[in-house]
């Protein structure tokens, strides 16, 4: 499991990576291609990193807690189900057997 520390500088980072998207979309005249080519790259990235982190800390824990966790976010009205399943478990199965053998409804 990820500590808090690593979150925070996880947070950070992407906050800052969206600021600089902020900054450019606000004055796109003042970076380089190569520059709003890098802020792209940085925002994918930094996105890609939480997401990993957040399947890898959800792994960790035991099949009971992630159906309730899945099933409370699932429910939360923050974002969609569809959302919650493929950030947590990954790339959505094509079937409800497929979703069976992960072990989650």
């Amino acid at each position: 499991m990820m500590t808090n520390d690593k979150w925070q500088e996880l947070a950070q980072e992407h906050e800052m990576a969206y600021f600089r998207a902020d900054v450019c979309l606000g004055s796109p005249q003042s970076f380089s291609l190569e520059e709003k080519k890098a802020i792209c790259e940085k925002m994918e990235a930094s996105t890609a990193e939480i997401d990993a982190a957040l399947r890898a800390d959800f792994a960790t824990l035991p099949p009971e807690a992630q159906d309730k966790l899945l099933d409370m976010l699932c429910a939360s009205g923050c974002m969609t189900p569809e959302f919650w399943k493929e950030t947590l478990l990954g790339a959505m199965p094509d079937s409800p057997e497929e979703i069976a053998i992960v072990g989650h409804k």
